[in-house]
């Protein structure tokens, strides 16, 4: 019974369901990263289209991996507890390691034509994409590793930051690490589940951390090139 239990709390949330209140709020925060998402996203792409650039691939896989993560998060996490809830958590946990790896896609398509970026992104998505598999097959299992692959992953690019310090603007750099900071810290957050709203504000440090890495993007792909 209680390997039962602690199987289904994995998804459910079984032991503190979120109030009305808390549902609300987190509500908020996804339709307005969302929002920001999507704008931005379009804005992005549009002037990667005009400027015929190079980076277009690694652009457009990064905006979908962003608008899916905040969209799957969405829908699981408004969903009432069924089956389909079960489900939702399967594609939100692996979305986040399709997210990660998106994030890091136009970064290291500067890096593209060198050892350093193909060791790099090969990693990264290599890693990434054992961790949708470990989310999609055994989803219950590694709970607390997978947030530490989550980290591990998202901090690799340490690895080459002198490489893409020596490509990107300085400004580019600054956001890239303001936002690592962000989901990093927002993590507390995802944790300590005893705290009200504790969801709504995990989702707002990586709402957040997501923005920084957006305008990131948009700081050497448009402001640098205009």
């Amino acid at each position: 019974m209680e390997k039962s239990q602690a199987a289904y709390s994995w998804w459910s949330r079984a032991h503190r369901p979120y109030t009305t209140a808390e549902l609300i709020a987190d509500g908020i925060v996804h339709v307005l990263g969302l929002i920001g998402a999507g704008v931005a996203g379009a804005v992005l792409l549009a002037f990667a289209i005009m400027e015929a650039a190079p980076e277009l691939p690694a652009l457009s896989i990064y905006v979908t991996s962003l608008i899916v993560v905040l969209g799957v998060s969405l829908a699981y996490n408004q969903w009432p507890v069924s089956p389909i809830k079960m489900w939702l958590a399967r594609l939100d946990q692996a979305a986040i390691f399709l997210f990660i790896a998106g994030t890091y896609t136009p970064f290291l398509a500067v890096l593209g034509g060198t050892t350093t970026g193909a060791l790099m992104t090969t990693f990264v998505w290599g890693a990434s994409l054992v961790g949708v598999a470990l989310k999609l097959i055994v989803p219950e299992h590694f709970g607390r590793l997978a947030i530490a692959l989550y980290l591990a992953i998202g901090w690799s690019g340490i690895l080459v930051f002198q490489s893409l310090a020596q490509t990107l603007p300085h400004s580019t750099m600054m956001l890239v690490l303001a936002g690592g900071i962000t989901y990093s810290l927002g993590i507390i957050f995802h944790l300590w589940e005893k705290l009200k709203f504790q969801n709504a504000l995990w989702h707002v440090f990586v709402v957040a951390g997501a923005s920084l890495h957006l305008w990131a993007v948009i700081d050497f792909m448009v402001i640098h090139r205009v």
